[in-house]
């Protein structure tokens, strides 16, 4: 309890050293050992943290519960150690032993999202959604929205256009304000030749967000150039003004036009 008492103050030495004190006292209790390799993973000591987990798991009898909670332990030393492979190897074998650890899910699917494994990700934030009642499902919907976008621009990168179309209006359809998906949209429409569909894309992004318009105004004054209509972006830019007097943004776009 003087451990626990240091570490809710945040005087980690003190809890370490009393926590230490114990460990030595009693060495089956799985908690305290458990604690204390954390704490010094929290330490910046990863490699410590590491052994300390390791052998907790080769107790016997460990109940499946507390096979899974060390390993998830073990799983965070290896990712704070820069230990990517191990750690994800880590948190894979967590969810052998509870298939629903949501904080597994999670570390699980940041990896993928460090490592641009955005595929491997998708399916993880699918599964953590699955987990959730339909009052949270819009957090997640902007989270596959974003993991959607990134699949775009890795499809673009590839030279697939028509996959990272279909994966820019799966964005805007998961989430409506997923931005950078409807610029690209705009980018792959105006390319293949529908500029009216990318002006309509666009001029979606400026209802959704006018504050963010100024991400497409080259774009849609480039558009109205090749088109012939001088009058079209000076209007865009004169309604936002009208709407938002202090948009500086629309101001200087006007002005440079």
């Amino acid at each position: 309890i003087l451990g626990l008492n240091f570490l809710v103050s945040n005087q980690l030495d003190l809890a370490i050293e009393e926590l230490t004190t114990a460990a030595g006292i009693d060495a089956e209790a799985l908690e305290i050992h458990l604690i204390l390799g954390n704490l010094y993973r929290e330490k910046g000591q990863a490699t410590r943290a590491i052994q300390m987990h390791q052998q907790l798991l080769r107790r016997p009898k460990l109940t499946k519960l507390e096979h899974a909670y060390v390993l998830l332990c073990l799983a965070l030393d290896f990712r704070r150690g820069g230990f990517v492979d191990r750690a994800l190897e880590a948190f894979t074998e967590v969810l052998r032993f509870d298939a629903d650890n949501h904080f597994a899910l999670l570390n699980l699917e940041k990896l993928h999202e460090e490592q641009h494994q955005w595929k491997e990700a998708y399916a993880i934030r699918q599964r953590l959604a699955a987990l959730e009642p339909p009052a949270q499902q819009q957090k997640h919907q902007a989270i596959l929205a974003f993991l959607e976008t990134q699949l775009g621009l890795q499809a673009l990168e590839g030279k697939d256009d028509q996959a990272a179309v279909s994966r820019f209006e799966s964005a805007v359809d998961l989430d409506a304000n997923a931005l950078p998906a409807y610029v690209r949209l705009g980018d792959l429409q105006h390319r293949d030749g529908r500029a009216g569909d990318a002006l309509a894309t666009w001029e979606r992004l400026i209802t959704i967000a006018p504050e963010r318009a100024y991400l497409v105004f080259d774009r849609i004054e480039a558009i109205s150039r090749e088109q012939g209509d001088r009058q079209r972006f000076p209007a865009l830019c004169r309604r936002l003004i009208v709407a938002n007097p202090v948009d500086w943004r629309a101001r200087l776009a006007l002005g440079r036009h």
